[in-house]
């Protein structure tokens, strides 16, 4: 058994049920699902000031510590994720993230596809 550091790995799932553990730093392959962790101190650390959409799958968003609102553009209500909660931002759905306390996050989606792009002021 080996383990994984999640903060500096990606976890890549495939269709066949293989999963591997890649660097952060190495392309990973766009069409299988990434499981991703990230640790957040600042709005920056997850860009707050983009709006992000996946083109190719749902994305499951987990808070793990901490506290962050997840917004949906063109939906003024942010979802609040605490410890332990989590919230699937649709397939082709631009979003994007601030911080309410430092902390933790999981996501798991397939990356084909993703755009970013600066949000208006």
């Amino acid at each position: 058994m080996t383990l994984i550091d999640l903060f500096t790995s990606f976890l890549h799932l495939h269709d066949d049920g293989d999963a591997a553990a890649v660097p952060r730093m190495v392309d990973g392959e766009p069409d299988v699902w990434h499981l991703m962790t990230f640790h957040a101190s600042t709005d920056a650390d997850v860009h707050s000031d983009h709006w992000e959409i996946h083109a190719a799958a749902d994305e499951i968003v987990c808070c793990l510590t901490g506290g962050f609102r997840l917004y949906l553009r063109d939906d003024d209500t942010p979802a609040t994720l605490t410890p332990g909660t989590a919230a699937i931002v649709p397939c082709g759905r631009w979003h994007r993230l601030e911080l309410d306390a430092p902390g933790d996050l999981l996501s798991v989606t397939v990356p084909r596809g993703t755009r970013i792009e600066p949000r208006a002021a």
